[in-house]
């Protein structure tokens, strides 16, 4: 199972599986916020979200769950973060609502004075924000 378009994510706060029977169709996977700015001690991010192809309302599922999981872990807000490309469908199923969105990013995080480099697979289109609290 892989993301569609990130890679691996460094460290994470919990994972949630799905199964249908013996088979894992898909995972969560929740950490602490991305930004700065939201890493307030209170809020979780789901940093990636990957199911197999085909298994009606799994991700929505996922989604319930990860809230679900944070909320008995005492944290007040998740958020997570979709391609502008991609509908949200499972988010809006899920009763998560639209609160931003963020500038698109062609040439990454690159600056003169802050030299990096692009990641293998780096969404640069701009991005939906959603949260659940």
């Amino acid at each position: 199972m892989h993301h569609r378009h990130n890679v691996a994510p460094i460290g994470d706060k919990f994972r949630i599986g799905l199964a249908c029977g013996d088979e894992l169709i898909g995972v969560a996977v929740v950490g602490r916020p991305i930004a700065r700015h939201n890493d307030d001690g209170m809020t979780l991010e789901v940093i990636r979200l990957c199911v197999l192809e085909g298994y009606k309302d799994a991700c929505s599922k996922l989604y319930a769950a990860a809230w679900r999981a944070s909320k008995n872990l005492g944290f007040h807000r998740l958020i997570t973060y979709t391609l502008k490309s991609e509908p949200g469908t499972s988010l809006k199923a899920a009763g998560w609502k639209v609160i931003g969105e963020t500038q698109a990013r062609p040439k990454g995080w690159d600056t003169p004075s802050r030299r990096r480099k692009m990641a293998e697979r780096y969404p640069t289109e701009q991005k939906t924000i959603w949260e659940m609290c």
